[in-house]
């Protein structure tokens, strides 16, 4: 071994036992970082949920103060209950949609469960059958209803507790599974971006609206009635503006726009008074639809108000379920643009224009002497219904009118 091995190898010897007993004296060290981390980790997750019990205290008594629908009702977290024994439902519920979701965390819990301050809510055998197989995993017997939120748990994400809570079967009605999970679910959806986007609370009630003659869930252990509708009503109190939405508990079409009214309206429907202590009559009687759906009137006008059309008329969002159909249906609307296709034929957009449209129609040009003169701008603004059968183009419904008794303008 040379001069230099034999002295280099000493000294790297040192150097190890050097790091080991440095490392003897880092351990410890790194363990009580982590310790000390871990007790900062529990009491900033304790400020964290007394954060969340404040705001949600600030909420629940503007909730109070708001004109709630009627006295009786018992009070969670972040939600107020109605609850009705009767239909084992709520009558209503209340709450608000905070902007605080914009930093909330907290996702579904799926922890369905009685709640503990009603008598005689559902239970899990109200929906579905759960039998455990042999190798400990369930099968489920559905009876064709969701357990379908009335306050939305999405509406809590930024408070664990009132998340959790919204899992309450006092806060379930059974909801038609297509309409759970897309009409309903894009309201609530709609809602919630209105807060983001205005950056204000909204307050909301949600209640289902069960008829006399209500179907009802037959294979579930207490047949829970069906309700036909739902309503929801909401008020924006920075703004002083409202609106309300009643939807029937179905598969839908079209847009949720076509369901939107006035606070006013829907009180005539559900017999309740909502919001008294901060909406004004006035204000409960209008509604402008681009407040709530800004994007309605991108390119065009809102669609005509379906319920204000008479019998057997339906607006533009509607024609879409009549695509393919052999009868004959009054699509009504607002012609927002005109124009002469290459080829020689004359096309409408309705309410919306391209390349937002969602109903067209069209003259071919060798029917136009059927008609009192088509020009450039024959019918542009006017309100009209045109009466045919709804074809689809590309996805869209349209409508070949072919003489002019297939169309009659709006008083």
């Amino acid at each position: 071994m040379s001069v230099a091995k034999r002295y280099i190898l000493p000294w790297a010897l040192m150097g190890l036992l050097s790091l080991q007993l440095k490392s003897q004296e880092i351990i410890p060290e790194v363990e009580r970082l982590e310790t000390q981390i871990a007790h900062h980790e529990t009491m900033i997750d304790s400020l964290q949920m007394r954060i969340e019990h404040l705001k949600s205290e600030v909420l629940l008594n503007d909730l109070h103060r708001s004109g709630l629908p009627s006295e009786e009702y018992i009070s969670h977290s972040a939600m107020v209950v109605s609850f009705d024994a009767s239909s084992r439902q709520a009558a209503w519920v209340a709450h608000i949609i905070s902007p605080d979701i914009a930093k909330g965390g907290f996702g579904r819990t799926n922890d369905f469960r009685d709640d503990p301050l009603v008598e005689g809510d559902a239970v899990e055998a109200d929906y579905f059958l759960k039998e455990l197989q042999p190798d400990s995993s369930y099968v489920y017997d559905g009876f064709g209803y969701d357990r379908g939120h009335l306050a939305p748990s999405a509406d809590f994400s930024w408070n664990r507790t009132a998340l959790s809570e919204s899992y309450f079967y006092s806060n379930m009605s059974p909801q038609h599974p297509d309409f759970n999970r897309e009409s309903w679910a894009e309201l609530e959806a709609t809602l919630r971006a209105y807060v983001l986007r205005n950056e204000v609370p909204l307050y909301v009630v949600t209640l289902p609206i069960i008829d006399a003659d209500a179907e009802r869930i037959e294979r579930g252990v207490h047949q829970l009635p069906i309700p036909q509708r739902y309503a929801k009503v909401v008020w924006d109190d920075v703004h002083g503006r409202g609106v309300a939405f009643i939807m029937d508990n179905r598969p839908l079409d079209g847009h949720n726009s076509d369901h939107a009214m006035s606070i006013d309206r829907a009180e005539e429907i559900t017999g309740y008074d909502f919001f008294s202590a901060l909406a004004s009559d006035e204000q409960e009687s209008q509604m402008n639809i681009s407040d709530w759906f800004p994007e309605s009137t991108w390119d065009g006008v809102e669609p005509l108000y379906a319920p204000s059309l008479p019998p057997g008329h339906i607006n533009t969002t509607q024609a879409k379920r009549w695509m393919g159909s052999q009868d004959k249906v009054r699509v009504c609307g607002t012609v927002v643009s005109t124009r002469f296709s290459s080829s020689g034929n004359y096309w409408l957009n309705v309410d919306k224009k391209f390349p937002n449209t969602v109903f067209n129609v069209y003259v071919r040009k060798k029917d136009f002497n059927n008609f009192d003169g088509i020009h450039k701008e024959y019918l542009l603004n006017e309100k009209v219904c045109f009466n045919g059968k709804v074809t689809s183009m590309y996805g869209l419904p349209n409508m070949n009118i072919v003489r002019q008794e297939q169309v009659s303008l709006m008083d």
